[in-house]
């Protein structure tokens, strides 16, 4: 296998070219089971073969008729495994997050006509069979974990003849690129979930052009974690890069275990979100809070030298020198605490402050932002070691083609541009116009190479004096604050931009602790009278970097962090701001009184 057409042929190229003893690495009763790449084929191709044994297939291969199977699953070896055994058969794979709710659920296994549902967890289970009886193209549910709720995923690998591999075999060189390789519903956060359909091409061609403008000039003894969700595309399509590169994937546990799994597995990268990378600076900057004397000092001073740090202008001998000493005595610490095998960071999904990208390259962990959406397969462009400018996205990808729209939009062309919606040619028309997919985020080409998101069209709004404002700058600059956790920007028809924000507890309390007021509850916190003047300082000395209309004028704050479970975040951790506003409509209120 030399040529990679379809998305299993990356296993396949794997599989001849560098077969590892850890190609998926997963942890099973606390300790680290690694599956080679020969066990992962064998598990694949037996797996296809029970498939197709329960009557799954293609059938003429028309999206259509595809049959359809749905995967809701924390990542782990097993989903993997799935995906490459319905690929090489024709079965298009509908990935379902575990936070789905279950109107949202129902609607997908119907909209696809979801045959089979492979899971793991009790509470997923338990969704399911509350939806199952309004699902009737559902006739079974099979289980990753070996606990009983379900059927076995393994009992699909039994009683496997070499005539049913044969027939595998044969039905993989059946399969062409302009076959659709999986039907990935979107979030649902603006009415009924959207089936966006990639074909084998659409994912091939952007794991090649991303690695033509991205290269992973790593070694083959290279390691990856992951923990952003696999039902999200770039993960997904990350994993197959992982998979052309020879670099294993071990999984994380769950997102509380991940500083204890990189300092375990030790790994050259990983990608992740902005919110992610947040915490683990406050993590960082609440020990250093905690020094005292002159490590106290070396710890603030290396902090300030990092936030002067440049992607183009690397600063003179003087500084290069004071930052090589803060890297070995500070900044060395840091990347112990991350493994100390670190190469780079890809973060996207969101805006990436800028003092986090150059805190965190100063101190030799270089975070490359990337963007893209589910409907490009997803990456459009991309920072790389060779062209990095903090606060753009980086380059476009080779092979696409980016043009800006009047009002600012970023269209894309190229052979990323999903085949469509699924069943929904009405929504496939408004956003793909002569072959250009509108993205709906707001953009500006800088130095004519780099782009640079500036907004979500969909998120911009217009105050009741007809001004318009774009939130997400504004948010991401005033959390640049110690003080601030989460924040979400409003004012839409209202004669002011106002917020609401989440205050980071642990230094909330810390400055209470120092000016002698005592904490009982968060609610009393955020009430007190001295802690709402700390966030008008601190707002207002935001202000100045925003015209008049963009200035905060009032703000809510509220005494409860935003999450996924509690339904604010999606599960790339993006703030839901239709939920947001309909839950504290009242502090909304509240600040226009």
């Amino acid at each position: 296998m030399n040529e990679v057409t379809r998305l299993f042929d990356f296993f396949y190229f794997q599989l001849k070219n560098f077969p590892k003893a850890d190609m998926l690495t997963s942890k099973v009763n606390g300790k680290w089971a690694p599956l080679s790449t020969q066990d992962v084929s064998g598990l694949v191709n037996r797996l296809s073969a029970g498939l197709m044994k329960l009557g799954l297939s293609g059938n003429d291969m028309t999206v259509e008729n595809q049959d359809k199977v749905a995967l809701i699953s924390r990542n782990r070896p097993e989903w993997l495994i799935l995906d490459l055994a319905c690929q090489q058969i024709g079965i298009a794979l509908c990935p379902i997050y575990p936070t789905t709710n279950p109107l949202e659920l129902e609607f997908i296994f119907n909209d696809a006509a979801v045959k089979y549902v492979f899971l793991s967890g009790e509470d997923i289970l338990e969704k399911v069979n509350n939806v199952q009886h309004q699902t009737p193209s559902l006739k079974e549910v099979y289980s990753f974990d070996d606990d009983g709720i379900a059927t076995s995923w393994k009992s699909l690998l039994e009683n496997i003849s070499q005539e049913d591999l044969e027939k595998v075999e044969k039905l993989k060189q059946e399969i062409l690129p302009s076959h659709c390789a999986t039907i990935i519903y979107t979030s649902g956060t603006t009415g009924k979930p959207k089936g966006v359909m990639l074909s084998h091409n659409n994912i091939v061609s952007n794991v090649m052009n991303s690695v033509e403008s991205f290269p992973f000039p790593l070694h083959t003894h290279a390691k990856a974690l992951s923990f952003l969700p696999l039902n999200h595309i770039f993960e997904r399509m990350v994993s197959y890069i992982y998979f052309n590169s020879g670099i294993s994937i071990y999984y994380a546990d769950s997102l509380e275990t991940i500083g204890e799994d990189l300092k375990d597995i030790k790994p050259q990268l990983f990608c992740t979100v902005p919110r992610l990378l947040e915490k683990v600076y406050e993590k960082i900057m609440l020990k250093g809070a905690e020094l005292t004397g002159i490590k106290k000092k070396l710890f603030y001073w290396a902090i300030e030298l990092g936030n002067k740090y440049d992607s183009i202008n690397k600063g003179n001998m003087s500084y290069r020198l004071q930052l090589a000493i803060a890297n070995k005595l500070i900044f060395s610490k840091w990347r112990e605490a991350l493994g100390n095998n670190i190469e780079f960071i890809i973060t996207g999904g969101a805006a990436c402050q800028v003092r986090l990208l150059r805190v965190f390259t100063a101190a030799k962990i270089p975070i490359y932002e990337g963007y893209g959406p589910t409907e490009n397969s997803p990456v459009i462009s991309v920072n790389t070691r060779k062209q990095v400018k903090f606060g753009t996205v980086g380059p476009v990808l080779k092979g696409q083609q980016v043009k800006l729209e009047p009002d600012g939009e970023i269209c894309v062309k190229g052979p990323s541009v999903m085949q469509g919606y699924y069943k929904r040619p009405d929504l496939t028309a408004e956003t793909i116009i002569n072959g250009w997919l509108h993205t709906g985020d707001i953009g500006v080409m800088e130095d004519g190479i780099f782009l640079k998101i500036t907004d979500r069209k969909k998120e911009l709004f217009k105050t009741s004096g007809g001004k318009y404002v774009a939130p997400q700058p504004i948010e991401n600059k005033m959390k640049e604050s110690a003080f601030i956790e989460q924040m979400m920007v409003v004012g839409a028809d209202r004669k002011f931009v106002g917020a609401l924000i989440v205050p980071s507890l642990p230094n909330l309390k810390e400055w209470m602790q120092l000016k002698g007021i005592s904490f009982t509850t968060v609610t009393d916190a955020v009430n007190h009278p001295k802690v709402l003047e700390l966030y008008k300082e601190i707002v207002e000395s935001f202000n100045q970097y925003f015209n008049n209309v963009e200035q905060v004028k009032k703000f809510e704050l509220l005494p409860e962090e935003w999450t996924i479970d509690t339904g604010e975040l999606t599960p790339t951790l993006k703030l839901k701001r239709r939920v947001i506003m309909e839950k504290f409509k009242s502090a909304v209120d509240r600040i226009y009184v």
